[in-house]
Formats: structure tokens, sequence, C-alpha cells
């Protein structure tokens, strides 16, 4: 028995749904354990893209349980709207396989007019929010004003809540940020019927995965962002506002950390970000633009172009280190058929000295240039590549020279998006 914890590696975007995707075949729970809408895993299964924000990608393989965690923050109406969506591709079939957290918190609608208003009014100083309103509604989670789906689901306690905090978030829009103030009727109306939607999928979540393990079942733990994003160890405040390292996946559903037992990092053969904040191996150049488009570098969520930049290995060994990463699956190689060179950062220059890990002082970061090495590239398609010897010997060479650098074996390379354009070296679960 295994149970395995999938992260983001870097600044999040780097091909997790695929992974998690693929692990589902082994596993017989998946479970989201934090963030919120604010992330996207695009999947492509049979040639048909499929995008979810809120729903595990195990959702796409009949009979498997999945379970979305007291640590996120959930929307009603784009929950709603997913399944919706995903019933009219014929998934989801079985409304008894996807279970929701009683605990989780509820996204309201003045957490996103306050996200919104509040990126409005920070003029340069912007974090580069998505504005799903993500942020305050771990703020009220946190400020033990938030509203759980226990709460919603019980009309009384529902509108007793949301009349106390309304008057709140009211002053704040109005007198504050210039905003108009929310009505509680239409508030309480249009969130008792998501309610009556909802109800159906309610469950003691961290009861049900304790029995699953107990019974020797397997589970697999689906993170959203990435590493270089957590909220205590990414790079502050340019971080989103919960836990996406691997410890989340214990605290965001109630399981014992003792019984998790693979973490694998995901991680692009380059990188990638969305957002403010530093990025030492960003390319303002042809090669950063060519990257964005042959990678599809565009927010599944939002559409907005990621930056891009080659691999940074401080980040890499970082997330090792905070995360206890098992092993790497590297994803998009194929982005890089066509570079006749390719860079690798292997450490950082700042004040005339060379650093070998990353620095935790934000501002010594932003300062922070790349030290290069440069390897040939390989100038083939190698997205028909099935197992490691299909490689050509210099994209071999470029796999085996990024798993030293990182000091952690590389379990899985993915050279397209589908779900047969992947090679595995080894299976977490076995």
């Amino acid at each position: 028995m295994a149970n395995v914890v999938v992260v983001g590696a870097q600044w999040g975007d780097e091909g997790k749904g695929k992974v998690v995707d693929i692990y589902t075949e082994n596993a017989d729970a998946v479970v989201r354990y934090q963030g919120g809408n604010n992330a996207g895993h695009t999947l492509v299964v049979d040639g048909e893209k499929i995008v979810l924000h809120l729903i595990p990608s195990g959702i796409l393989h009949e009979g498997k349980r999945c379970v979305i965690g007291n640590g996120v923050v959930l929307d009603p109406e784009v929950f709603i709207r997913e399944i919706t969506n995903l019933k009219a591709k014929g998934k989801l079939q079985d409304d008894s396989v996807l279970r929701l957290s009683e605990s989780l918190h509820i996204i309201m609608p003045y957490h996103k007019r306050i996200d919104i208003a509040r990126e409005a009014k920070s003029g340069e100083k912007k974090i580069g929010t998505t504005g799903r309103g993500i942020g305050p509604a771990y703020e009220d989670k946190i400020g033990r004003r938030g509203i759980r789906l226990m709460d919603l689901i019980d009309p009384d306690v529902f509108g007793r809540k949301l009349k106390e905090f309304l008057v709140e978030k009211n002053f704040i829009l109005e007198k504050y940020l210039g905003e108009e103030p929310f009505d509680f009727e239409q508030i309480y109306k249009e969130y008792c019927g998501y309610a009556d939607v909802l109800r159906k999928y309610v469950d003691d979540t961290a009861l049900q995965l304790y029995r699953d393990i107990k019974a020797g079942k397997k589970i697999l733990f689906e993170g959203a962002q990435g590493t270089l994003l957590d909220v205590d160890h990414g790079t502050y405040p340019f971080v989103t506002s919960s836990s996406t390292c691997a410890g989340g996946a214990a605290t965001g559903s109630g399981v014992s950390p003792r019984e998790i037992h693979e973490v694998i990092g995901i991680s692009k053969a380059y990188v990638t970000r969305v957002g403010g904040g530093p990025f030492p191996t960003e390319l303002f150049d042809a090669d950063g633009e060519k990257i964005r488009q042959i990678g599809s570098e565009f927010g599944a969520t939002t559409g907005r172009p990621r930056r891009c930049g080659w691999f940074d290995s401080l980040v890499l060994r970082y997330a090792v280190r905070v995360n206890g990463l098992t092993g790497v699956a590297l994803t998009k190689l194929d982005v890089l058929d066509q570079f006749d060179t390719i860079k690798v950062c292997t450490g950082y220059s700042y004040n005339g000295k060379v650093l070998d890990e990353l620095p935790s002082n934000l501002e010594v970061f932003s300062q922070c240039t790349p030290v290069y090495e440069e390897l040939p590239g390989w100038n083939a398609d190698i997205t028909t590549a099935r197992c490691f010897a299909d490689l050509p010997a210099n994209a071999q060479a470029y796999v085996k020279r990024l798993e030293e650098l990182i000091g952690c074996p590389i379990v899985l390379v993915s050279v397209g998006p589908g779900r047969e354009a992947t090679i595995t070296l080894k299976n977490p679960f076995k």
C-alpha cells in the first residue's frame, strides 16, 4: 500500500493535472487538499481537452472516489458549473463518487469583489491575483469569520452568519474600497439555491479517508499551484493563500502525515510563472516567446500569458527539501525539441558571490541573476517516445543532468499533452 502526494515543484502550471490523471489508475481515491478555482488543470483525453478548476482530475476515471478536502475554499457557482459540464461530456454519471468536506469554506460574492477592488487599488504593488476571491476567503477562515459548507446547508445558521458578516464586509466595500454594498436577501436566496445542489455531495471526508486507509485503499493527494507559491514557503508576498507544499495534504484533508508514503513533485523542463514576483531565469527574448508559443503557456484559468524561463535547479532543490520529494515528474520536455542549445541555471550571482541555494529574503532573491550551464539540444521530435531509450542521446543527457542537479530521481517524463505521451520510469504506488 502507498499513499501519494502530488505537488507543484515550481510556481504552478507544471502539468499536475496530467500526472494526477495517470496516477489515478493506481489509486482508489483522489483528494484535492488546498486552493480554489484560482487553479486550472488541463487534460487531453482521447484528443479532447478538459479543464478542471475544483474537481480532482481523477473524476475522468470511473469508480474512483474524488474528494474536495477541508483545506479548499469552494465557489459553489463554479463547482456546479463544472459538474454540469462534466455530465454534458458523459462523465460523473454516479454522484456518489464525488464528496465535499463539510468543513471546507465557501467563497462568497463579497470575497470576489473585495479581491478585485483591492488589486485595483494596489497599483504597481499588485500581487497578480486571479480575482476569484481566494485570498479574502482564506482571510475569513483564519479570522474565524468564514462560512463553512456545513453552515451553508443549514438555512438558519447560514442566514445568521451571513447577516452578521455582511455588516463588516459592506463597511469595507463602501468606506474603504468605494464599492457598492451587497443586499442580504439577494445573497441568501442565491446561496440557498446552491446549497440545495451541494447537499448530496457533503460528507465527513476526513473520517471516510481514515476508513479507506484502514481498509488498505490507496489515496492520491492532489495539490494546486506550486511550492514557490506556498503562503509560508513561497516568494512571499507573491504567493497564494494556502499551503501548497506536501504538508498541506495532511492539514487540508484530515489525514495523518504518517499515512503519506511518497511525494512526487511536478516540474516543467523549463520554468513558468504567472503574476508578480522575482523570477531569475525569466526570458524576455525570442527564446522566451518561442517557449511560450510552443508550450501554449497561457493560463487555464485566466488566459494570461505566462512568464517563461530556463530550468532553475535551485528552485527544484528547494522543492525537494521543503516537500521531502521522493521523485520528480518532468513535463513538457517536447517543448524544447526545436532548440539548438538549452540553458540550465546552476546558481545565482548576487553581490559578486555565487549562491547555490534559494535565498529566503525576497529583496536578495529579486536581485539575483542566473549562472547558466549550456547543454546541446536534440532538434528532434520526441512526442512518440514511450521509453527512456527512445529519446535522443542529448535529451537523455538533459534529463540525467537535471536529476544530478536537483538531487532527486526523475520518475516520469512527459513528451506531449496526451495520456499516452508519457515515459514512466518508476510508479510511486508500487
